[in-house]
């Protein structure tokens, strides 16, 4: 704020703001600027001063620090140009004190070679060195315009101080200097002050040679400073070489120039203007210090009202404090309590929190051990049941197989509910069809449905759209579940899965599902509980329809992803009714593309070769009959290594790909073999783990996933899917 009250009374005129700010937006600080340098180097010194007191103006009016600082360097150049009288050193002390508050590198950097050669005229070799030192150490060598601009002036120091060696070096590196406004001066400047070093050397060749160039440069652009100093230094070395008629030629040429541009009445009134100049600044500046002072004497008489206002207020915060003591032990004693309690508290929420990772980590350690001697169980019991076994035999299979199936979808629960408690489920969000969803639900638990002679209604509200954006997924997985559950616990009955638009917009749809079933129905004292784990009403119910009673908690769970949840109707006796709303996006127009309505046949799996890679002997041998159970022969790979080096061998149909095995994995070798081969479908073998995502799979190159273990229809399945979409068997 200070700085900004130095340049408004600094450069206070009698010209109207708003004709300021008319000014400043007409005739821009770069266009004055560029007048500035003209009038300089042309030789017309009081119409530089007036341009340079326009610019400050300007600059003040719109805050500009950086062009401040410019135009007092300007000032100082000026003066130290045309030597004046005057002090310049006054011009660059002002442009330091805005250098106090406002970081310029270059303006810093200039102000500090100007006051370099100040000094240095003054012969104070060692001040005049720290502000080189200073300015080199500031300046921006990308701006060529600044970097130039220092080096002359440097090279200018080394002169004053008769270094001619330094300054030569310069000089030579220097040209063709390269500046915004001056290059062509600058050029002729450095080369002129080059034919000095030359002419005191008594090179007198390399001298006249430069001066040959500069007097072009100076005749062309009408720089008269530069005219005088070139025929003055051309009379000096022809009266050296005693050749006094062009010594005399170049006198009076050098004397012609003087009159004309630099005589006395020329100089009178330069040097008036500066005067009247400085004493403006100098007066300007006082009153900067007299308003400081007087603003000073403020704080003082403020500061002095403050204190006694202070010692009043001390007296009153010093009662305050003695009343207020006793309060504030009672306070001190409570957090201390309230800290070590919350201490207390956040050591118990650590202690559950690994509780619950550790049960989370063997659930799922202990699901995925159980899955291989399932595979086992579930692979052998099927075999055998198609090897047509004694009728007698064949309960005790159907039995057998019923189990092993019970125990995988028993499994399969713990690991998705341990999945969602560990974030590792995330809703996503692809275009699909609402209508066929449902409908593959119904389909999928139709053969469920007549095992207990039910039913199953599908009523869809005709507002319903068809296309959504959203996870179908996920809502297959609720739906399923919960008809699933009716279906266990109706006979003879029916269950009606129906869906209701509730609201609708441009960009969003809100839907209600709702589960209806005529079965035993759900105490009131029962539905408070049932959706927490393992929870199925009663233990008669349990040991009567069988269950895991963890299909509610995951449907709940899975509810929670898309930030809904699951209600339910139920009296005993008269039937059950559960039912949720979910939010959908609204496709895009463009993006629903009509799909061909292609009825997939089943692949024909005779006659296919593959390649199945598995460590485990048992498994080997399970999965190679199976195979060939439906015509399919094989080739089996122990390892990673070994199922690259056949698949580089041999011409396979598909590759199963077992995940865990020693050595290499099963996605490092999938990584692998589409180096050399992008087509052959893959499909990956896998017990998923709690740590392990789809994701990883499909990016190492998979093309589907058959979880182990299997059911034999949806292992032939996937296959023969796999086998349709890469048409990789003829």
């Amino acid at each position: 704020m200070r700085f900004f009250v130095l340049i408004i009374l600094l450069y206070l005129s009698p010209i109207p703001i708003g004709a300021q700010e008319s000014t400043a937006l007409n005739d821009s600080i770069e266009s004055i600027t560029q007048r500035i340098y003209e009038y300089k180097n042309e030789g017309s010194f009081e119409k530089s001063l007036l341009e340079i007191e326009k610019g400050l103006q300007i600059a003040a009016s719109i805050d500009d620090a950086e062009a401040i600082i410019d135009f007092y360097n300007l000032y100082a150049r000026l003066n130290i140009q045309y030597n004046k009288p005057i002090n310049s050193e006054i011009y660059l002390k002002e442009a330091r004190e805005v250098l106090n508050l406002y970081k310029y590198n270059n303006g810093r950097a200039l102000t500090a070679i100007l006051e370099g050669y100040i000094q240095a005229k003054k012969n104070k070799r060692e001040d005049a060195y720290k502000h080189i030192d200073e300015a080199l150490k500031t300046i921006d060598y990308n701006d060529k315009s600044v970097l130039n601009l220092v080096l002359f002036n440097q090279a200018l120091i080394y002169f004053e101080l008769k270094d001619y060696d330094k300054a030569k070096v310069i000089l030579q590196k220097m040209i063709p200097p390269d500046h915004k406004y001056e290059k062509e001066y600058l050029l002729a400047s450095s080369q002129l002050v080059l034919a000095r070093i030359y002419a005191k050397e008594n090179n007198y060749e390399s001298a006249n040679i430069l001066l040959d160039n500069v007097l072009r440069v100076a005749a062309r652009h009408k720089f008269p400073r530069i005219l005088y100093g070139t025929n003055t230094l051309r009379y000096e070395i022809a009266n050296a070489k005693e050749d006094y008629y062009a010594a005399l030629l170049y006198y009076k040429k050098a004397d012609s120039i003087l009159q004309k541009y630099f005589n006395p009445e020329i100089i009178r009134k330069q040097n008036e203007a500066a005067y009247a100049n400085e004493a403006k600044f100098l007066n300007n500046v006082i009153a900067r210090m007299s308003q400081d002072e007087l603003e000073q004497q403020q704080k003082v008489n403020i500061s002095k009202l403050t204190s006694v206002l202070s010692s009043a207020l001390l007296i009153i915060i010093s009662l305050l404090t003695i009343s207020l003591y006793r309060n504030n032990q009672i306070k001190f004693k409570t957090n201390d309590l309230l800290l070590k309690k919350n201490k207390e508290l956040q050591i118990a929420k650590e202690e559950a929190e690994r509780a619950m990772k550790a049960k989370g980590q063997f659930l799922s350690t202990v699901s995925h051990e159980l899955r291989t001697p399932l595979y086992a169980v579930t692979g052998l019991t099927h075999l055998l049941l198609e090897e047509d076994p004694k009728d007698s035999q064949k309960e005790h299979l159907k039995s057998l197989k019923f189990s092993g199936e019970y125990l995988l979808d028993f499994i399969n629960d713990i690991l998705q509910i341990n999945k969602i408690d560990a974030n590792k489920l995330t809703a996503e969000r692809t275009l699909f069809d609402l209508h066929k969803t449902l409908e593959d639900v119904t389909f999928s638990l139709s053969q469920t449905a007549k095992e207990n002679k039910n039913s199953i209604i599908l009523d869809m509200d005709k507002n319903t759209p068809k296309k959504l954006i959203g996870d179908p997924l996920k809502l297959s997985q609720i739906l399923i579940n919960l008809v699933g559950n009716a279906l266990k616990f109706t006979e003879n009955g029916k269950v009606i899965l129906l869906t209701k638009l509730i609201s609708a917009s441009d960009d969003h749809y809100k839907i209600h599902f709702e589960v209806n079933d005529d079965g035993i129905g759900i105490s009131e004292e029962m539905q408070k509980n049932i959706f927490e784990s393992f929870s199925q009403g009663s233990i008669q119910i349990n040991r009567q329809y069988g269950g895991t009673g963890l299909g509610l908690t995951i449907v709940k769970s899975l509810l929670s992803l898309f930030d809904s949840d699951i209600y339910v109707k139920s009296e005993l006796g008269m039937g059950s009714s559960f039912y949720f709303d979910l939010e959908f996006q609204a496709p895009d127009p463009s993006e629903i593309e009509e799909e061909k309505t292609e009825e997939l046949e089943e692949a024909s799996l005779s006659n296919l070769h593959l390649l199945v890679v598995e460590d485990n002997k048992i498994n080997q041998v399970i999965t190679k009959k199976m195979l060939a159970k439906k015509g399919i022969s094989s080739d089996v790979a122990d390892n990673g290594y070994e199922a690259i080096k056949l698949a580089k061998e041999n011409n396979y149909d598909l590759i199963l790909m077992d995940i865990h095995m020693p050595g290499i994995s099963g996605l490092k070798a999938t990584e692998e073999i589409r180096k050399f081969n992008k087509t052959i479908p893959i499909i990956a073998l896998t017990a998923l783990t709690l740590d392990e995502s789809t994701d990883d799979f499909f990016s190492s190159g998979c093309n589907d996933i058959i979880t182990k273990p299997f059911k034999p229809d949806s292992f032939y399945k996937i296959i023969g899917a796999s086998i349709l979409r890469t048409g990789s068997h003829a």
